[in-house]
């Protein structure tokens, strides 16, 4: 039985949009396995790690009829590459083998059972169905993304706070020091719903979305969440714990505002962040009427100044920033310009968009 026939670029790309979750090392051997069911002329392939399932359905010709098995992922992909885009690829199941050919190679392929595959227990009281443009959930998990903590003993940390209610949807991340806020309009109303997505699923999202107008249906329940998009189905546990108070944390009403250019703010950062060492990121910025400079010092006694002119007539403030914390946010933003929000020099930072009130990000000061 031929499993699957069709030009390399078809196979590579369906294989790669499951693809990404899958270990090369895993306690359970047959978790760096794809999937593969075949039913009719439909071949369904499916990857798991447990905590993530996702699934997609491919048309990739070959015989009609019903076979599963599973295949070694990153295997199979890094044979797929050494193959032209153009060249037609065909997988056989012949008495029991499973043979890979493609041009004048082949490859026989060790397979484990179908019915061995540990499949995600999806709930059974998912949430309401809603859904916003990809290219919307693909900036507005950018914009926040960055703010995740890595590895952090409070675990709620390690993931984006998703809240759904009315015709909003709000993104939250923090690590403690910085805490990054994006919102977008739905066109549906929902039912009040907070959940927190883990930060592998997090950056599988991000892998997997693109920037088209199609739409991604997303669905809560009370330890997972669902995403279908581009004829793939994604399913993930979620965090659970209590994610902090964000508007406690977005400081309002910061009587010294400072707007200027992002790219030059971005650019004297740079410049400056190459005297920090690695383990002092520090740097600090001096605000006063006309003029912001930026400087930072390391323990050979070298240092950088930069000045920037800018449109302020507020108090003079002089404050200390984790260098990375601010290119992170810049980088991250792509407006012309940042509007900057202090109270003194011992107060967290608001960093808004003067021309979308959706994001905001919270920079906790460092001391210098």
């Amino acid at each position: 039985m031929i499993v699957f026939k069709s030009t390399q670029d078809k196979i590579l790309a369906a294989l790669q949009s499951v693809a990404g979750i899958v270990e090369r090392r895993h306690t359970l051997p047959i978790l760096a396995n794809v999937l593969l069911r075949k039913t009719g002329s439909q071949l369904q392939l499916t990857t798991s790690d447990l905590e993530i399932q996702i699934r997609t359905n491919a048309e990739l010709a070959g015989d009609e009829g019903n076979f599963a098995t599973t295949l070694g992922a990153r295997k199979l992909i890094d044979i797929l590459r050494t193959m032209p885009g153009d060249q037609t690829v065909s997988l056989e199941n012949t008495g029991g083998k499973l043979i890979l050919k493609g041009g004048k190679s082949r490859f026989t392929l060790q397979s484990m059972p179908a019915e061995d595959f540990p499949l995600v227990q999806e709930s059974p009281s998912f949430g309401p169905v809603f859904s916003v443009p990809q290219k919307t959930l693909k900036s507005l998990v950018s914009q926040v993304s960055f703010s995740m903590a890595v590895h952090d003993i409070r675990y709620y940390l390690n993931g984006i706070l998703f809240v759904a209610e009315g015709k909003q949807l709000s993104l939250v991340a923090t690590d403690g020091h910085r805490l990054a806020f994006s919102s977008s309009t739905l066109d549906v109303d929902v039912p009040k719903q907070e959940v927190i997505l883990p930060r592998k699923t997090v950056l599988e999202l991000q892998r997997l979305l693109s920037d088209k107008d199609g739409a991604i249906e997303m669905q809560f329940a009370a330890n997972q969440a669902r995403f279908s998009f581009d004829g793939m189905e994604f399913v993930t546990k979620l965090v659970e714990g209590k994610f902090p108070d964000y508007n406690r944390v977005i400081p309002k009403n910061h009587k010294n505002i400072v707007t200027l250019g992002r790219v030059p703010l971005l650019a004297s950062l740079q410049r400056t962040a190459i005297m920090t060492s690695d383990k002092f990121k520090g740097v600090r910025l001096n605000i006063e009427p006309g003029t912001l400079r930026v400087a930072s010092s390391n323990a050979e006694l070298e240092e950088a100044v930069d000045e920037l002119d800018i449109d302020y007539c507020g108090d003079a403030i002089e404050i200390g920033f984790n260098v990375t914390y601010l290119i992170d946010a810049l980088q991250n933003m792509s407006q012309d310009m940042v509007r900057i929000e202090l109270s003194d020099g011992n107060s967290s930072a608001l960093v808004t968009n003067p021309e979308d009130s959706a994001f905001k990000y919270v920079v906790m000061p460092m001391r210098i």
